[in-house]
């Protein structure tokens, strides 16, 4: 080999680092531009891989034209109407009961809050809290005090901070639709251009972390989206039966919660809280049997059986996946842990027992 053999290698190697850098200086910039559209921008992705099965079907059966606009509104205008759906319904309640609401807070001001009725019933403590409720809520004059109290410039400060937040919120949120729409109009170019960096970068192990990941969203919307409100369905049923105030509401916010591991109890415990402080002894005990049966059901047999089947991922990981994830990234840890660790099992099993084993 000639000396000027050597003198090109290093120089291929010089630019073969210097291109890593730039690569690597470039990717970083790029994740700073676009760091407070990120999450929004992973919704959209988790949302366009979730409901890719049902807009294919969509585009089999009817085609869409040219330009391929069609669907990809639809689809992202049924997930904008799915997510504002809920807040539109609390909205027309809030309206409902804004004028009991300004009657009660008009006694309140006169008369003070009275003590409930289930306070002296408490089995411990209920002369304490009937002292401390006459001191704090029971004189006339609340509603002004209250006021007052709330009058300041840190509660002023709070009320702009707060509503700044929601502004960037709905900006977020409008992205992300925007980005879910690009996503099911140009999803076919952008998962082939995918298929070939991961060829490049990784070979076959990449495309295959890919589909585990994919595999894992769909068992993870399978097994916490779709048992989640099927939960809140049954136990909304149970509630209407039961008495319990806004049952509707109830059942919503029990399917929210349905989603979160052991998140259901806090909803169906606060309706029969609300049941027994109305003295509805029997009903509250219904809403609570009837509760940790569907969510015993449902934790222990129906979500293991989508999410682990789909995936073959154990449940145990599952769940260190989606409580993990949740404190990670809120809401959206729900999707993105079990994903990320069924990527981490596939690479074990490869490890351990060969790609053969894996696939």
């Amino acid at each position: 080999m000639g000396g000027g053999d050597e003198v090109r290698i290093e120089t291929a190697r010089g630019q073969w680092v210097l291109r890593a850098l730039l690569v690597a200086g470039l990717l970083a910039l790029g994740l700073v531009i676009v760091s407070g559209f990120l999450r929004a921008l992973i919704w959209a992705v988790v949302l366009a891989i979730a409901l890719w099965p049902l807009f294919a079907r969509a585009r089999r059966r009817f085609p869409p034209g040219r330009h391929n606009i069609l669907w990809p509104a639809v689809f992202t205008g049924l997930v904008a109407l799915l997510l504002l759906l809920p807040i539109a319904v609390l909205a027309v309640e809030a309206g409902r009961e804004a004028h009991d609401l300004l009657a009660y807070a008009r006694e309140a001001e006169r008369n003070g809050i009275p003590v409930p009725d289930f306070i002296a019933r408490l089995p411990y403590g209920a002369a304490a809290v009937t002292e401390w409720w006459n001191a704090h809520l029971a004189h006339a004059g609340l509603a002004h005090e209250l006021t007052e109290r709330l009058n300041t410039t840190a509660s002023r400060d709070l009320t702009r901070t707060v509503g700044a937040g929601l502004v960037h919120r709905v900006v977020l949120f409008g992205f992300c639709l925007l980005a879910l729409f690009f996503l099911f109009r140009e999803g076919d170019a952008v998962v082939a251009q995918s298929r070939r960096a991961s060829q490049r970068l990784f070979g076959p192990r990449g495309e295959r972390v890919a589909r585990q990941m994919v595999a894992s969203i769909h068992g993870t919307v399978d097994g916490l989206v779709i048992v989640g409100l099927g939960e809140g369905f049954l136990l909304g049923i149970v509630y209407a039966l039961a008495g319990v105030p806004h049952p509707v509401l109830f059942g919503a916010l029990t399917a929210v919660a349905a989603m979160i591991p052991f998140g259901a109890p806090l909803a169906f415990g606060l309706a029969a809280l609300l049941l027994l402080a109305g003295g509805a002894v029997i009903p509250a005990a219904i809403v609570l049997a009837a509760g940790f049966v569907v969510t015993f059901v449902a934790d222990h047999f129906v979500r293991p059986a989508l999410i682990g089947g789909t995936t073959r991922l154990p449940f145990l990981w599952v769940l260190l996946g989606i409580l993990g994830g949740v404190e990670t990234f809120g809401l959206l840890g729900l999707f993105v842990g079990p994903a990320v660790m069924a990527a981490l099992i596939l690479l074990w099993r490869e490890l351990t027992e060969g790609p053969e084993a894996a696939d």
